[in-house]
């Protein structure tokens, strides 16, 4: 099953200089060719990289990774997740709402370390990659 993999993983994993538990997972899903990327998670990954030289070497290295689309459905789903989830006052950014949405509508798993996909997965029907 194709793993939809969130900022939080990507960015301890980039980090790095040993790679742990969750670097190692995200290394077997690349070679795998199970890994799953979206436009807005490369976004996230590259804001914020004030260094030219590092952001051209990430955006680089990121282009490996082609982007699953997100199209209008997916957009849908992501607020009506996120009115569901609000409903049962659990807040989320758009963009979180929007990974469980293309994972849910694509039957992907989502991998994070982001806590905050415990609270959604009380209320939505997404599946989680474990450890």
């Amino acid at each position: 099953m194709k793993v939809l993999t969130d900022t939080s993983v990507w960015s301890l994993a980039l980090r790095r200089k040993e790679p742990g538990d969750i670097a190692q997972k995200l290394a077997d899903i690349i070679l795998s060719s199970l890994v799953v990327m979206i436009g807005p998670v490369r976004q996230e990954l590259l804001s914020g990289i004030s260094n030219d030289k590092i952001f051209l070497e990430l955006k680089s290295k990121l282009k490996v990774f082609d982007d699953h689309p997100v199209i209008t459905r997916d957009f849908e789903t992501a607020a009506k997740f996120f009115n569901e989830c609000r409903k049962h006052g659990i807040q989320g950014s758009h963009t979180d709402f929007l990974i469980c949405a293309v994972a849910y509508n694509n039957d992907f798993l989502i991998f994070s370390t982001d806590k905050d996909f415990d609270g959604y997965a009380k209320y939505l029907p997404i599946k989680r990659f474990q450890l």
